[in-house]
């Protein structure tokens, strides 16, 4: 099992999951670079919004990230389907932005691996 990040707009890996909460710019929805959508583990519009107006605070974003992916409701089920999509094989999580390095993605595959460990 393996758990990879790359942007979407580039070619697919084994087990893609677009991880963002909006759909691409400039992708039909059968587009096959996106493989499964699984858009309730992104973050809050709340937070989206507060982190593209903060963008120096990444620290910060990933602290009330993870708060977010702990906390009971659709984000911790969403999680929860995709630490069964990594049990099962690899799984490459995939978004829209430029820099994925500073997107929610490491954030979410940080709880994923701590996930995935604790099962």
């Amino acid at each position: 099992m393996t758990i990879s990040i790359a942007r979407v707009y580039d070619d697919p890996g084994d087990g893609r999951v677009l991880v963002d909460r909006l759909w691409p710019r400039g992708m039909r929805k059968d587009d096959p670079r996106i493989g499964r959508w699984l858009k309730e583990v992104a973050p809050t519009r709340e937070l989206r919004t507060w982190y593209h107006a903060h963008p120096d605070q990444y620290d910060a974003f990933h602290d009330r990230y993870l708060a977010e992916l702990s906390a009971p409701g659709a984000q911790a089920d969403a999680l929860a389907e995709l630490v069964e999509l990594a049990k099962s094989g690899d799984v490459e999580l995939a978004t829209a932005m430029k820099d994925p390095a500073r997107s929610e993605v490491p954030t979410l595959v940080e709880a994923l691996k701590d996930r995935l460990s604790s099962s």
